[in-house]
């Protein structure tokens, strides 16, 4: 579509750097088009002050702020949690899971607002930029879609810097202290300056603000108990919660005690490697509990299988193909496998630990009487002859032929 075609655009909006400058640039670049713009709550708590003020002043028609917190626990983070989804063994996939229910909403106004185009503020390095991509192509496959960063003069956060000064656009960063982050229920990002370089210590006590880092910790550790039905979190210490506030309280718990503190240097989608300090504290816990219950619920082989999925949905979870065929056959086998995921667990909080603190579910498989190294009549230890004899037959025989072979 020709800039002179695109009269309407519905910008994802943040308030941050990138977004604040995007709205007079539209208007700059095309026509003086009308720009709407969209705010996903999705947990980000203060960021979101002040911010149609904001959007008005530099120059949006007005702005749309959408609670997405329950919609974002419920459909995204509890399924890729019941799934043991982590990406590269460390990553819990905060902002990975934002976008596609974030990029959702914006379609659904678009249309609404019968917007001639869709505009993100990702760079064209990162891997944001392809979740609310392939989300807007999954639900409105003809949408126009402007991504700036991949079209304008503008070369770094300096330079956007610049410009919104020179168009008296108020910023809360400075260039001494602009990281890069991403705030939402789940986690904070934090990436840029000093972690720019992986050989740098990440400055917890500067940075941090979910929590504090496992030294300043108290003393004395937090004991919690989780219930789960199903795969699914639904109390705390005996007490049901809605998903919102009990996500609310186990960040409190979690904070308070260090817990979630990841380092990572990732394997973008695009090809590079990129260094980032995560803060998932209440998201840590919870993953901890859901596998412990697992640890009793699912029989061997489903455990070990479910593993194998585990990597491959983190892998979309990642590369933001939420919406696709194969994310919801994983889905539906993770679904199945839950059915009988249910129980309390409880943990100890410690000083950025999480310490089992004893596990039990109607469904456990395990049997004590059975595994038992006292005396018993259930298990005939005899039997475990022939099970080797024949378990270790193909060794055996490989071992007698390779000796033939020498002679």
């Amino acid at each position: 579509m020709e800039k002179k075609e695109i009269k309407k655009v519905v910008l994802a909006y943040s308030g941050g750097l990138d977004t604040s400058i995007i709205i007079p640039w539209l208007k700059e670049n095309y026509n003086n088009c009308e720009v709407i713009a969209v705010s996903a709550d999705v947990g980000q708590e203060s960021e979101l002050d002040g911010l149609e003020e904001k959007a008005l002043k530099t120059g949006a028609s007005k702005l749309y702020i959408e609670d997405l917190r329950k919609e974002f626990i419920e459909d995204y983070i509890y399924p890729t949690m019941k799934a043991g989804a982590v990406y590269e063994n460390k990553y819990l996939l905060g902002t990975s899971f934002a976008r596609p229910v974030i990029a959702k909403r914006i379609v659904e106004i678009a249309k609404k607002e019968g917007a001639d185009a869709i505009c993100h503020g990702c760079t064209g390095k990162g891997n944001d930029q392809v979740r609310f991509e392939l989300t807007i192509k999954a639900f409105a496959p003809e949408m126009t879609i402007i991504a700036p960063w991949r079209i304008w003069n503008i070369k770094s956060r300096d330079e956007e810097i610049d410009y919104a000064e020179a168009h008296n656009i108020p910023l809360k960063i400075t260039r001494e202290t602009s990281y890069s982050k991403d705030k939402n229920l789940w986690h904070l990002s934090h990436e840029g300056l000093d972690l720019e370089d992986p050989a740098n210590e990440p400055k917890y006590d500067e940075i941090l603000e979910m929590g504090v880092s496992p030294e300043k910790a108290p003393d004395k550790p937090t004991y919690l108990t989780l219930t789960f039905e199903k795969g699914i979190p639904v109390a705390l210490d005996g007490k049901k919660m809605e998903s919102v506030a009990l996500m609310h309280k186990l960040n409190e718990i979690g904070g308070k005690n260090g817990v979630g503190l990841i380092d990572i240097v990732e394997n973008r989608l695009v090809g590079m490697k990129s260094r980032g300090v995560y803060e998932t504290p209440g998201g840590s816990i919870l993953y901890f509990a859901h596998e412990q219950l697992e640890m009793l619920c699912l029989d061997k082989e489903t455990q070990h299988f479910k593993q194998h999925v585990a990597i491959k949905f983190a892998e979309l979870v990642y590369n933001g193909q939420w919406f696709t065929p194969l994310r919801e056959a994983l889905s539906a086998f993770v679904d199945k496998t839950q059915e009988n995921v249910s129980g309390d667990v409880r943990l100890k909080v410690y000083k950025g630990n999480i310490i089992p603190a004893g596990t039990k579910s109607e469904h456990s498989l395990y049997s004590e009487e059975i595994a038992t190294f006292g005396e018993e009549d259930v298990y005939n230890q005899h039997d475990a002859e022939g099970f080797i004899n024949l378990f270790g037959l193909p060794v055996k025989v490989k071992a007698l032929l390779d000796a033939k072979k020498l002679k």
